[in-house]
């Protein structure tokens, strides 16, 4: 900056010139070496593996023998293999049950709690709490509601009058890991809370000023407002759910869950079949195809899902006018 001076002459202001001279001491260099950490962590941890796993995919690696390329062979073979076409289906249709209940409950619970009364807070923690347990406890307290003998879930069933069942075993524990993912839509719920507070109460009371009824507000003004939030749950609720791994291997009868066969057929997801491909089977090769055809899979419903929040997720502000 320049101070005039009164015979018309400007000079430079000396804080000015300080600035600029402290701005200079830090290089570019400087700033390189601050991000450095991250930058050999995304390196070394993501960019290094993900590489090497597409190069494991096209050879017939089983972490012993030395690597031999056999082209496209593993792919050929995976779409061929009867167990993909099976674990797949049964992952989708475990995502068409729990992403969509998942979010309709989470803010079925936001809705409950989205009030200002003495004592709220303690059921918001309650409500989510259980996303917060660790998988592995998670399952093992679930092993126990569902055990057949001692279980909680069959003494209630048996008190009211039902039959034994036997939850960890085809054909009912698809239906118990579908309960025990349910247990975490605390999380869910949270998420929506936080959209339902952000909506202006203006628009609301306006509507209801207008003649419009508890429906017609949640529905036309609520939902609409909250779309972003949902989207957003609708995305990552589906990749998740695509990946699933641990509940299944953990919610077993057997509770061996390094041997083939102790994964109920009923719960043998796209994800355990590729752990089995690991590690019982000893074929990373084939393992790593696997994954990359998984990875096609997300991206694919990914775009399909952005392609289509088009036509049902509501933005303030037009992105196009950005």
């Amino acid at each position: 900056m320049a101070l005039a001076t009164k015979q018309g002459a400007t000079i430079a202001n000396p804080r000015s010139r300080t600035t600029r001279r402290q701005w200079k001491r830090y290089s570019n260099r400087l700033f390189y070496l601050f991000v450095s950490p991250w930058i050999l962590g995304f390196l070394a941890l993501t960019v290094i593996p993900f590489i090497y796993a597409f190069v494991m995919s096209f050879s017939n690696f089983d972490g012993i023998s030395i690597w031999r390329w056999i082209g496209f062979q593993n792919y050929v073979e995976l779409l061929s293999d009867p167990l993909t076409y099976y674990s797949l289906g049964r992952t989708l249709l475990f995502m068409i049950i729990t992403v969509p209940i998942s979010i309709a409950g989470g803010l079925g619970l936001a809705l409950l709690v989205n009030r200002q009364f003495k004592g709220i807070s303690i059921f918001r923690t309650i409500f989510y709490l259980p996303s917060v347990v660790p998988i592995v406890a998670s399952a093992v307290i679930w092993r126990s509601v569902f055990a057949r003998d001692t279980g909680a879930l069959n003494a209630l069933i048996e008190r009211l009058g039902g039959p034994t069942i036997t939850w960890l075993i085809d054909p009912t524990a698809f239906y118990a890991l579908i309960l025990m993912t349910l247990w975490g839509i605390g999380g869910g719920m949270i998420i929506s809370l936080a959209g339902l507070q952000g909506i202006p109460q203006e628009l609301q009371e306006a509507a209801t000023v207008d003649g419009a009824g508890h429906w017609q507000v949640f529905h036309s003004v609520t939902l609409p407002l909250l779309s972003p939030i949902l989207f957003f749950q609708v995305v990552m609720g589906m990749i998740a759910s695509l990946q699933t791994l641990i509940q299944p291997l953990l919610l077993s009868d057997t509770g061996n869950t390094a041997t083939n066969g102790s994964v109920p057929h009923g719960n043998y997801l796209y994800m355990v079949h590729v752990y089995e491909q690991f590690f019982y089977s000893q074929r990373f090769g084939y393992g790593s195809a696997l994954l990359w055809m998984l990875f096609a899979i997300i991206l694919l419903i990914t775009i399909l899902v952005f392609r289509s929040s088009a036509f049902w997720v509501y933005y303030e502000v037009d992105k196009e006018s950005d």
